[in-house]
């Protein structure tokens, strides 16, 4: 495993060249989010329709949600849209981090770095995609299930998409376990063998986690600490192999020196 290391100082390729190279990936970055979000805004109160539709359809017949801002019937589906604009923009994202990285890795990082964040985007996706077909619809007929008679269950749209908001970023992070555990044993911090022998404590951990995160209900937060249990085994098991795999490519010879920051500037004016 590559050993950590500084870029070395050189005049032709300054510290502005990297803020430069900085600023123009941010800007593309916030170019794709605003193109993704202009496509999607004429369509911003169907976006809400359907995210609002795991609760809507555990509400008695004729109950339905409400706004109780003037302002809401507008700004709560625009707030959807943008967040949502964010998510899906998360490849274009994460893809110009990678362009700017890139040059400053070694061959074998860059092997390990690509494949972890394209891991890392499909792992944030399933987490919120079981939050929404899995996790919404039980938790939701549970509460309307104890709702007290002669009470009726109207809920306001911002609050709603706070509440769910909160929780798919809940369960996109907590699918990032395996993610994380790679990178902690990549970066010398664990072993797989120190995480199994803490494993009572991951999994107390987890369910404590749970029910930090979720609302106090039982099912919502066994929902959420149990695949985070699951995940961590995941991540022990792929981290085995990553250790495994890394041992058989030091015995080899090397094959690509480091990168210069001649080549770096290159790799910038190659974009």
């Amino acid at each position: 495993m590559a050993k950590p290391r500084k870029y070395p100082p050189d005049p032709k390729t300054p510290l502005v060249t990297h803020l430069i190279e900085l600023r123009d990936r941010m800007l593309r970055m916030l170019a794709g989010i605003t193109v993704v979000f202009i496509c999607l805004f004429p369509f911003a109160n169907d976006l809400y329709t359907t995210l609002a539709a795991p609760l809507i359809d555990q509400l008695p017949v004729g109950s339905t949600m409400i706004a109780t801002d003037v302002a809401s019937p507008f700004l709560t589906p625009f707030k959807f849209t943008l967040v949502g604009a964010f998510f899906l923009a998360i490849p274009w994202v994460l893809y110009q981090v990678w362009r700017f990285i890139a040059p400053g890795l070694f061959a074998k990082e860059r092997k390990l770095v690509l494949p972890l964040i394209v891991s890392s985007t499909l792992l944030f996706y399933a987490g919120m995609a079981f939050a929404y077909f899995v996790v919404f619809p039980l938790m939701f007929a549970f509460f309307i299930g104890t709702t007290p008679e002669g009470v009726a269950v109207m809920t306001d749209i911002s609050k709603y998409l706070d509440f769910v908001l909160k929780l798919f970023f809940a369960f996109g992070l907590a699918f990032e376990i395996p993610i994380a555990i790679i990178l902690m044993v990549w970066a010398g911090i664990t072993t797989p063998d120190k995480l199994v022998a803490k494993r009572p404590f991951i999994i107390v951990g987890v369910f404590v986690i749970g029910m930090l995160l979720t609302p106090p209900d039982i099912i919502s937060q066994t929902l959420l600490a149990v695949p985070m249990w699951i995940l961590f085994e995941l991540g022990v098991i792929l981290s085995r192999i990553m250790i495994s795999k890394h041992a058989a490519e030091d015995d080899e010879p090397p094959s690509e020196p480091p990168p210069s920051a001649a080549s770096q500037e290159d790799f910038y004016d190659r974009k």
